[in-house]
């Protein structure tokens, strides 16, 4: 069954027009070619371009606290065995 449209679907531009290594926007995450053909998508069409985007969205914020966590956790230095300590 199809679902009936009584609205248009808001375009999830934040006005952060700025794009990533990978061609995509840091803002809202869409392609050129999906910012670009915003208008002429049909509702289910930009429906699954938002879905993409926040599936981006996710994986760049799980990319960044692993880095985060990464480079921020404690190191231990394990004592040798075998030397000879001074107790």
């Amino acid at each position: 069954m199809e679902q009936l449209d009584f609205f248009a679907v808001p375009s999830p531009c934040r006005r952060i027009c700025v794009v990533n290594n990978r061609g995509y926007c840091k803002g809202c995450f869409r392609s050129r070619e999906e910012r670009f053909e915003w208008l002429n998508l049909t509702n289910e069409q930009k429906r699954n371009v938002i879905r993409l985007c926040e599936l981006r969205r996710k994986r760049v914020e799980s990319r960044r606290y692993q880095q985060a966590n990464a480079t921020n956790e404690p190191t231990f230095s394990q004592g040798d065995l075998f030397s000879e300590s001074e107790e």
